[in-house]
């Protein structure tokens, strides 16, 4: 498993708007600047965060994006997955993934699900707010 660039900088949106400690609306070009991303870029991963209902987005004058929650309540697993096609480690693991017909006689599935579940109980142990002022 990789995660990719839209992954790595949805976590550093969210830790950005978590470190704002405000209930107003942060533009994206703030946000841009202070992470470094292009604002086209930063756009196209703003908006699945919103779709995913963990921003809101305003447009207009006083606009920008905010979190939905206090940042104790996101853990990395429900961000991650808004950004990543999948955090399962093989394809027969994925959410909607079509039943394996070779699973019965699979002599690796197990270990596979064995690493599904690490990946996620470490990600679900970890909240946006544990992130918070870590170097």
């Amino acid at each position: 498993m990789m995660i990719s660039t839209r992954g790595r900088y949805a976590l550093r949106v969210m830790i950005d708007l978590a470190e704002q400690k405000t209930d107003s609306y942060v533009p994206l070009k703030e946000i841009a600047a202070r992470q470094e991303i292009s604002e086209k870029y930063l756009e196209s991963i703003l908006k699945l965060l919103v779709k995913g209902k963990v921003l809101t987005g305003l447009r207009g004058k006083g606009g920008g994006y905010r979190l939905n929650k206090a940042p104790e309540e996101y853990t990395i697993t429900s961000i991650l997955e808004l950004t990543e096609e999948t955090l399962a480690p093989v394809s027969c693991l994925q959410k909607d993934a079509e039943p394996c017909q070779r699973a019965h006689a699979c002599r690796t599935l197990g270990m596979w699900k064995g690493l599904d579940q690490l990946v996620r109980d470490y990600f679900d142990h970890i909240t946006l707010a544990d992130l918070l002022g870590n170097e």
